[in-house]
């Protein structure tokens, strides 16, 4: 058995005073002498009294908590903005609840489902996929306030995010104004859907009159150390080889950097190798490592800023808002020498 509960008239029958008088005083009540307050404050703390939140949300209708979905957990950056995340809304007086999709749709759905009869009063959204929304985009039908953490203009759901597309973009411009014709590149986005890093580096070599080169391309099928280690060798180990690789997030362009160093070769001046979301381990790796910077804090002061005003939004949400934040390319040693460009 549990512990007993302890109640308000629990509290009334140890002060002698009525079950509203030790209600009112428990909530602050001006119109409870201060005296009186003091005695029954004290009283709750001796019995270890608890409010029930339940019931105070059945009142309110509000139950101070939101619902986080990340997709992967061992992510270094989704695991930062989740603490980053927690932290701001504790400090507006909210709690987080937290689940793991693992980039599976249906663990995704399930999550969502599972913060919606906990009837969370919003959520924060990784989507496993930026483009299969439909389920999601029911929640804001619904007038459910929901605010994605990744997003195309055209989501149709409010959304803050780095914009993915522009940030390739600059590091592949970056490796191919420092000279590289042939530039590689290590993205397993495409089997979700998730084509944004795909267009940037497209667009970049475009720009540039490169030709996009298909055995170029390598899908990692995951996005861990391992898998970018395996990927670089599949990509070096194919017919005209590239001098430049472009990975799509800083654990994979670690793998292609750690595949280099065993096999004799030099970065940058072999091969050039840039990443994306500037982690720790980035600046500290072997050789520095040159990645577009993923904005936590901004992400996540504009994101919870904006599900709060959802949250607070009395009658219909407002039209959907997407703001794409424009990361800035952090150089280093593993893309640039000097007199290189």
């Amino acid at each position: 058995m549990g512990r007993p509960v302890v109640r308000l008239k629990d509290i009334a029958d140890k002060t002698g005073f009525s079950v509203n008088t030790v209600s009112l005083a428990l909530r602050g009540n001006p119109r409870i002498p201060e005296e009186t307050a003091n005695v029954i404050r004290e009283a709750a703390r001796s019995l270890n009294y608890l409010p029930n939140q339940v019931a105070k949300s059945l009142v309110s209708r509000e139950t101070k908590t939101i619902g986080l979905v990340l997709t992967d957990i061992t992510n270094p950056t989704l695991t930062k903005v989740a603490q980053a995340i927690e932290m701001a809304l504790a400090e507006r007086g909210y709690s987080t609840l937290f689940a793991t999709s693992n980039n599976d749709l249906e663990e995704e759905k399930r999550a969502i489902a599972v913060f919606r009869s906990r009837q969370v009063d919003g959520m924060l959204i990784y989507p496993r996929s930026h483009r299969d929304l439909d389920h999601i985009r029911e929640l804001r039908r619904a007038n459910h306030p929901v605010v994605l953490l990744v997003a195309d203009p055209d989501a149709g759901v409010d959304a803050v995010c780095i914009d993915e597309r522009r940030g390739a973009y600059r590091a592949v411009r970056h490796l191919i104004d420092t000279g590289h014709k042939r530039i590689g590149i290590i993205d397993g986005g495409q089997r979700l859907g998730n084509l944004e890093k795909r267009e940037g580096y497209v667009m970049a070599l475009e720009e540039a009159g490169l030709p996009f080169t298909p055995a170029l391309v390598v899908d990692p099928h995951g996005h861990s150390v391992i898998r970018g280690y395996w990927a670089m060798d599949r990509l070096m180990s194919a017919p005209g080889r590239p001098t430049a690789v472009f990975a799509a997030n800083d654990s994979l362009a670690i793998g292609a950097l750690r595949w280099t160093q065993k096999n004799g070769l030099r970065v940058p001046e072999d091969v050039a190798i840039a990443g994306f979301d500037n982690i720790e381990f980035a600046e500290h790796a072997a050789t520095p490592l040159t990645s577009v910077n993923y904005e936590t804090q901004l992400v996540t002061d504009l994101a919870v800023s904006r599900l709060l005003e959802l949250v607070t939004t009395d009658g219909s949400l407002p039209d959907p808002r997407v703001t794409l934040i424009d990361p800035e390319l952090i150089v280093r040693e593993s893309s640039y020498r000097p007199g290189s460009a």
